[in-house]
């Protein structure tokens, strides 16, 4: 399936389990406190499928599937007939009413805890955490190329997908790291990996390289397989050009390039001796600052990306606590991310909207069902949490001010209500305009 076909179907499977397991939450717990349901919808706007069930609730599909909603019977929505006041929403005790709005975040959490468990059952292909070049940090800890991660912290680390989470969340928090490590003699070691000496803004696109701490690799041939409209590269460098030297450095593999641009002085250009149809031709490439990384836009021929050389797979019984752990951690990160937000710390960027949700759905399917249950998992999680906060007409922001009803003893009067909820949609719209931002953005970038 193409890039664009292939990341709208995927988009559209992911939108419609998460949306359908959230308020399919909201739907049964009310059901379970004797709510009357009116409709079930997934998708907002006019439906494009429709059909009433047994239990008298209109199950639809609507035309925008950026979420959905379920209609409880409500007194402050329409008038209710006498003999149904029981069965309305708002009628309810404060309790029921904010288990009901609470089961859609909490019913996408279990769930990542389902699909977590479903990817350990399968197994996810994966790279031994083995380390490629160090330097910085790293090689001030005594870590060598070759060792193998063993432990961070005296939490075990099958994968480089395990390591990388447990480092980030340490960089994050600039905490020290302790990293137990087995050598290529076969012998073990523990190092300090002081993080606490990263720099007090961290730009999560270059954490490995602030770390100093790279994945081990089979060489990749300094070949150039494309070059990037727009960037600096363009006019100078050519697909099928080899890369003799950067800077002065012989350059052996793709890999070594990046660094050496990096290295380059700022202001200064890109030295490149590059052997195009049998000539060898000097040039000098003005490398452009993106994210705080000097680019020049050119990437190798072949795969960057190796085969997977280990897989992570469980028994079924394992795989239920690893998924519980591997939920709470990344509910952690979660609201560590949204906190690093709200300060200003985190960069824009971590707002993704549907084009650059659809394009990582469609590529994590193409890498195998392992990894697309995770990013389903993931993208479930967040639903979840980002429901919590509490900004009006949110879950969370209902939950707020059930709060305040039980404190107050009586709702929100209208004029208050119709504030806050004027105020959310702002920080709605606000966070979509960002996400929005953030798509198009790098579309031309």
């Amino acid at each position: 399936m193409n890039g664009f076909f292939g990341s709208l179907w995927w988009l559209l499977i992911t939108l419609g389990v998460l949306v359908t397991f959230h308020e399919f939450g909201h739907f049964w717990v009310g059901r379970h406190f004797g709510v009357k349901v009116l409709r079930f919808s997934v998708g907002f706007g006019k439906p494009i499928w429709s059909r009433i069930g047994r239990d008298g609730t209109e199950y639809a599909i609507g035309g925008i599937p950026l979420g959905g909603y379920v209609k409880f019977l409500d007194e402050r929505e329409a008038d209710v007939a006498p003999e149904e006041l029981d069965q309305a929403f708002n009628r309810k005790p404060i309790w029921q009413r904010m288990l009901i709005v609470a089961a859609g975040p909490v019913f996408n959490i279990v769930l990542c805890v389902a699909l977590l468990w479903g990817m350990l059952v399968i197994g996810r292909p994966d790279y031994a955490p083995v380390i490629g070049q160090v330097k910085g940090l790293t090689a001030a800890a005594g870590i060598q190329p070759g060792d193998r991660i063993l432990r961070i912290d005296g939490e075990d680390i099958p994968t480089w997908n395990d390591a990388l989470p447990a480092l980030a969340r340490r960089a994050i928090a600039h905490q020290v790291a302790t990293v137990d490590v087995r050598g290529a003699d076969g012998r073990e070691s523990t190092h300090a990996l002081r993080l606490d000496q990263l720099p007090a803004r961290i730009n999560e696109l270059e954490l490995m390289d602030d770390m100093g701490m790279a994945a081990k690799r089979p060489p990749a041939p300094p070949i150039v397989g494309d070059v990037a409209a727009g960037s600096a590269a363009v006019g100078h460098v050519q697909p099928g050009d080899r890369i003799l030297s950067v800077n002065g450095s012989r350059i052996t593999d793709f890999g070594d390039i990046r660094p050496l641009v990096q290295k380059t002085e700022p202001g200064a250009p890109v030295q490149l001796v590059v052997e195009r149809a049998g000539k060898t031709l000097d040039m000098a490439i003005a490398p452009i600052v993106q994210d705080g990384a000097r680019v020049i836009g050119i990437g190798p021929q072949q795969d960057d990306n190796p085969p997977y050389d280990t897989v992570r797979r469980l028994g079924p019984l394992q795989a239920v606590p690893a998924a519980i752990h591997e939920t709470g951690a990344l509910l952690h990160d979660s609201v560590t991310m949204i906190g690093r937000m709200i300060r200003g710390q985190a960069s824009r960027e971590s707002v993704s909207g549907p084009v650059t949700i659809a394009k990582i759905a469609n590529a994590s399917a193409q890498m195998g069902p392992a990894y697309f249950l995770r990013f389903l998992a993931l993208m479930s999680l967040s639903l979840g949490v980002l429901n919590l906060l509490p900004i009006p007409i949110l879950d969370g922001g209902h939950l707020a001010m059930y709060a305040v009803e039980a404190v107050r003893g009586r709702p929100l009067g209208e004029r208050a209500l119709a504030i806050s909820q004027s105020i959310g949609l702002m920080m709605i719209l606000g966070l979509m305009g960002l996400a929005f931002y953030n798509d198009l953005f790098g579309q031309f970038h």
